[in-house]
């Protein structure tokens, strides 16, 4: 391992919910649903749990108990159906199609590290034009254990073909802070000023509120 000084910022790894799309809003509204559809009320407080880079079978799991593999592919289907018909309103973070054409300009490599299943994540990046970008991406779908394992993000490393400690992760969840910096990428978040603190705590520096003001030296500073 280089020593902290020598570091070099080599690429950049995504998550997907809440950091390139901004769809927060819409995941409460679809997991809401469907349980409703299987006679499970849940209030906002307990829809909390979904945001915190869970993969989809833990979710389930959490909500309705031990469930068949057939259950969880045919639930999650179901799920993922409603979110895509609420897919005309999912939107990119403010900024993050900027800053994604700025780290391509410069030359450093982009990639995804996110707990939503495979078809999902390719077909939100085919419909909000986004693949290009990316380097490498890695879902949940190819982890035995989702955030805040660090495989995910091991994994991510090894496609690149590049050490973790010269990777940083943007996160919104402490268990995807966590998963990075385990796995030894310095990691930034991004949260408004009242959801910062947990990120913070969980070893996020910088924690910014969105991409519209990041510029390439200030991002390079922050990692060295």
């Amino acid at each position: 391992m280089k020593p902290e000084h020598m570091r070099e910022l080599r690429g950049v790894v995504f998550d997907m919910d809440g950091v390139i799309i901004d769809s927060h809003p819409l995941h409460r509204r679809a997991w809401k649903n469907f349980l409703q559809t299987v006679g499970h009320e849940v209030g906002d407080q307990e829809l909390e749990f979904i945001l915190d880079g869970r993969k989809r079978e833990e979710i389930l799991c959490y909500f309705l108990g031990k469930l068949t593999p057939s259950q969880i592919t045919d639930y999650g289907a179901r799920k993922d159906e409603m979110l895509r018909q609420l897919g005309s309103e999912m939107q990119t973070r403010r900024g993050v199609v900027d800053f994604l054409d700025l780290l391509r300009s410069v030359g450093v490599r982009v990639a995804l590290a996110t707990s939503a299943g495979s078809r999902r994540t390719y077909g939100t990046l085919k419909e909000l034009r986004l693949a290009r970008y990316f380097d490498a991406i890695v879902t949940g779908d190819e982890v035995t254990n989702g955030k805040p394992d660090p495989a995910i993000y091991r994994l991510v490393a090894e496609r690149l073909n590049e050490i973790p400690e010269n990777l940083l992760a943007v996160e919104d969840a402490v268990s995807g802070v966590r998963s990075a910096r385990t796995a030894g990428l310095r990691c930034m978040g991004i949260a408004s000023a009242e959801h910062a603190e947990p990120l913070r705590v969980a070893g996020a520096d910088p924690v910014i509120p969105d991409f519209c003001s990041l510029s390439l030296p200030q991002l390079e500073a922050s990692f060295r």
